[in-house]
């Protein structure tokens, strides 16, 4: 046999796949033309080459093996330009694959950036009263965002006209450049500044778009709120959001849920609290107040005898649970309201309802104030 692969490459016949690549990488470097332009280190490297070729396919491996060089055959292979080798006789990606660990092109691995983006998420405002966002419903909702050119459907071109290959990187979406360092020449590869990576260009845009295949408008779109949202709550809708450059998917919308305040009703969670302030007579006689509820007006009775921080509560008058069944609670507070101006007959008969109780001179009950931990804690576990 004229030519033994193992020997050129400087491995062992029982050589791994990837013992043989990382031979070949390095004399690849050692040996480029770029790095050593002289013929006879040329020639050398096309030696290198043609070994590898062999050497790293299997098939072609075992023939050699075998006793048969596929390029003593003539045929598959052979000559100048067959087999995948180049005009000089060696395969170009797999030098790309020794400098950069990547093809040289759009098949070894490398390709132009996708023109085609996801669009941008959009946050939306949603304002509701608390009745909406209680029980949910369905709201128009309007804001700005980016939307399919109908002049040209996406494409970004004038109509009767298509995307050019980019003439400056060849439809590849990157240029190279070899510059000289301390190590020799280097080769740095950079996206297409005409094209910017995506590898075509517009020639003839679309006047309506500007060549971005999308237009910005405002639309309205219902949208449903399910019952229980609190105020913060953030609904995604998924696939609603700005179409993206070039007829590129959509982006989200995300409603961020405002709710107003309510000139009665405070929300705590799924419960709700209001206060009703009764004159002291009805709270010592007790009375039927008429209380505006998220369902309607509503009667209660207030118990003779209430006192300021009793709490009336009414059962399943709160807000919707989100996503499970039931609602939270109505909770009253109350409070006694004591007159600070009475006239003359007020105060008389105020005085003798104090003497009909022996109130007339009160002698005050006292209780010892929040006390130190030691007290507080006697207290708790009754120690006398």
């Amino acid at each position: 046999m004229a030519r033994d692969y193992y020997e050129t490459l400087g491995v062992r016949r029982d050589a791994t796949q990837d013992e043989i690549k990382k031979a070949y990488r390095r004399l690849a470097r050692e040996l480029h033309p770029d790095v050593n332009p002289d013929p006879e280190t040329q020639e050398r490297f096309k030696e290198v080459a043609q070994a590898y070729e062999v050497l790293s396919n299997a098939e072609k491996r075992r023939m050699f093996d075998m006793g048969v060089d596929p390029f003593a055959r003539g045929g598959a292979g052979a000559g100048g330009g067959a087999g995948g080798f180049g005009a000089q006789g060696f395969p170009f990606d797999d030098i790309m694959n020794a400098f950069f660990g990547g093809g040289g092109g759009p098949q070894g691995g490398r390709s132009p950036r996708d023109r085609v983006r996801r669009g941008r998420s959009i946050k939306v405002r949603v304002e509701l009263d608390l009745a909406e966002t209680a029980f949910g419903v369905t709201k128009d909702v309007t804001f700005p965002t980016a939307i399919v050119c109908d002049t040209c459907h996406g494409e970004g071109t004038a109509k009767g006209s298509h995307r050019e290959t980019c003439d400056m990187c060849a439809g590849r979406g990157e240029v190279s450049q070899v510059t000289r360092s301390f190590l020799g020449q280097v080769m740095t590869t950079r996206p297409c500044p005409q094209c910017s990576g995506q590898g075509t260009v517009i020639k003839d845009p679309c006047p309506d778009c500007a060549g971005e295949g999308r237009v910005r408008e405002r639309v309205t779109r219902k949208v449903q709120i399910p019952a229980g949202v609190e105020d913060g709550t953030q609904i995604q809708l998924a696939g609603e959001g700005e179409v993206g450059p070039n007829g590129g998917p959509r982006g989200d919308i995300f409603l961020e849920i405002v709710q107003r305040p309510h000139p009665i009703f405070e929300r705590r969670g799924d419960d709700l609290h209001c206060t009703v302030t009764v004159p002291m007579t009805a709270a010592a006689l007790g009375a039927s107040l008429t209380i505006e509820t998220l369902d309607g007006t509503e009667q209660i009775d207030l118990r003779p005898g209430s006192n300021s921080g009793q709490v009336i509560t009414l059962d399943a008058r709160g807000c919707q649970h989100l996503n499970a069944p039931g609602r939270g609670d109505l909770m009253i507070h109350v409070t006694v309201e004591t007159p600070s101006r009475l006239d003359e007959e007020q105060e008389a008969l105020l005085r003798k309802f104090a003497e009909l109780r022996g109130e007339d001179q009160p002698p005050g009950k006292f209780s010892p104030g929040h006390g130190n931990i030691f007290s507080r804690l006697r207290d708790a576990f009754g120690a006398r």
